[in-house]
């Protein structure tokens, strides 16, 4: 899985370490940047060459909507995602105009950072696994998409160590056996190892994918096997 590489542009040291935070909190996000001022954090972004910026507005050396107007002037692919004490409708109307990702107003709630970051997850992975798209495509990559939550359950952010594509492998693998798997089995037909198998095959079955039957050997050694959990 390609990390998302990010820079937080956070002119409060207290609010850019709680930002820090949560972004350990995430496994597919990497904080490779914390610029207190927009020098910096031009420096940052010429240097490092982020996929995403966490930018706040207001700044000793300058203002986060004009810096986000000269990235766009430049043709940077970069995206950005404000977090910020602005309320007023300009300020918003600017960041739409901009092109930003999310608006998110302070004070931070790291369950709407979570959501934004799990969207924003979902946009990166899908628009760098295209080759050519349909309108369908498109119309899930833009953000007007994220207004029909009702037709669609938003992305659920994996916990560290749980990759969306062995994950996947994972699923798929079950979906083609009828019988159920023990974590060794599983392990060699996806070519991971037992110890990694069994952390994603306990995964399935903390979200109800899967269920465990525990069996005993010949010499009383518990055997963990998996199987789909059927429905009705």
């Amino acid at each position: 899985m390609s990390l998302i590489r990010t820079i937080i542009a956070e002119d409060d040291p207290r609010i850019a370490e709680i930002q820090h935070r949560f972004l350990e909190k995430l496994e597919a996000f990497e904080a490779i940047g914390l610029a207190l001022n927009l020098e910096d954090c031009r420096e940052m972004i010429n240097i490092l060459e982020p996929d995403l910026i966490l930018l706040d507005i207001h700044f000793p050396d300058g203002n986060g909507l004009e810096f986000l107007k000269s990235l766009r002037d430049e043709n940077r692919n970069i995206d950005v995602i404000l977090v910020t004490a602005a309320r007023d409708v300009e300020s918003v109307k600017s960041a739409m105009h901009g092109g930003v990702f999310d608006y998110i107003v302070k004070p931070l709630e790291f369950s709407r950072m979570r959501d934004s970051l799990s969207r924003y997850q979902d946009h990166f992975e899908r628009l760098n696994a295209l080759d050519t798209v349909e309108q369908s495509d498109i119309d899930g990559l833009l953000p007007r998409a994220v207004t029909d939550s009702a037709a669609k359950p938003a992305v659920k952010l994996l916990p560290k160590g749980i990759d969306a594509l062995t994950l996947n492998k994972v699923r798929d693998l079950f979906q083609s056996v009828p019988d159920s798997q023990g974590a060794e089995l599983v392990g060699q037909n996806i070519g991971i190892s037992r110890t990694t198998a069994r952390r994603y095959l306990e995964y399935l079955v903390s979200t109800n994918e899967l269920v465990v039957d525990v069996t005993y050997g010949g010499v009383g050694r518990p055997e963990r096997h998996y199987c789909r959990l059927q429905s009705g």
